[in-house]
């Protein structure tokens, strides 16, 4: 067996396509759909991500800033930042990329966004929202999984799900999704006893844990869809995925790729949470 390729890029421009029609209709309303991305200190990673996210939106016309500052901001300075951002009407998105310096607490920083403008998702009274099934925003990669799992027709309710990574920011939302949708959900973490068992019973394996290849093909069921969230650089320079993909696509039935898989659709959806939240602005 080897798994059918889930191209989360190829899937990504049809959803930018999909979208034309409703960005032109904000544009004869003359309201161009804004985002702000915060980029405090220099970590290559984020820096990346940064730039793929404002490339996005600039190549479909879309307002996008990147506002970069030094890993001696004070936490006062970015959060009078955010609330000026808040105010601001032709800012319809707010994201600071995260991880932030560890002199800043992520958390009191994100809870300064205005709800209505946390196209990430990840401001407590959205992740409440999301708890009771009535989200406001979804968190882009969870988001973006959960589209790939559509394009595949994947039939989640009554399937045995299993996240492995139980992060604010994709296992916690991945899992309340899986579970919306019907799925019978095991979250898996670094205490985990026998993950092995748990993996191999998974219809559907959502591997977010920042760990190279820690899921090798011996450690998934047959057939099963394998979605693979991490990205790492190895030694030689190259990027991996959480799952050992060489031998994983011999047993699963579906599986994404690294890179070319969940990267460009977390970056999608959140070109369409900023779209929603300037037409919420109607």
């Amino acid at each position: 067996m080897t798994a059918r390729i889930i191209d989360g890029k190829k899937l990504a421009e049809t959803i930018k396509l999909n979208l034309a029609d409703r960005i032109n209709a904000l544009k004869e309303k003359d309201i161009i759909p804004g985002l702000t991305v915060i980029l405090v200190g220099d970590d290559p990673a984020s820096q990346v991500y940064v730039r793929n996210k404002a490339n996005t939106f600039t190549k479909l016309g879309l307002n996008s800033s990147v506002e970069q500052y030094p890993a001696s901001l004070s936490e006062e300075a970015l959060c009078n930042r955010i609330r000026e951002l808040n105010n601001d009407p032709s800012v319809h998105g707010i994201l600071v990329q995260l991880p932030l310096p560890a002199n800043l607490d992520a958390n009191k920083v994100i809870e300064t966004i205005s709800p209505e403008k946390d196209v990430d998702g990840f401001h407590i009274s959205n992740a409440g929202a999301l708890m009771t099934g009535r989200p406001l925003f979804i968190p882009c990669t969870p988001y973006g999984v959960m589209k790939m799992l559509e394009s595949e027709k994947v039939e989640l309710r009554g399937a045995e799900a299993v996240v492995i990574g139980a992060s604010n920011i994709v296992g916690k939302p991945m899992a309340l999704l899986l579970q919306k949708a019907g799925a019978t959900v095991t979250i898996c973490n670094s205490k985990t006893k026998d993950l092995a068992a748990h993996t191999r019973r998974a219809d559907v394996l959502v591997v977010a844990t920042g760990r190279a290849e820690m899921i090798t093909g011996d450690m998934i069921k047959p057939g099963a869809i394998v979605i693979d969230v991490g990205i790492n650089r190895g030694s030689d320079g190259k990027l991996k995925g959480d799952v050992e993909f060489s031998s994983a696509k011999e047993v699963a039935g579906a599986i994404t790729p690294v890179p070319g898989g969940v990267g460009p659709m977390t970056i999608v959806m959140l070109l369409v949470n900023t779209i929603e939240a300037a037409e919420r602005k109607l």
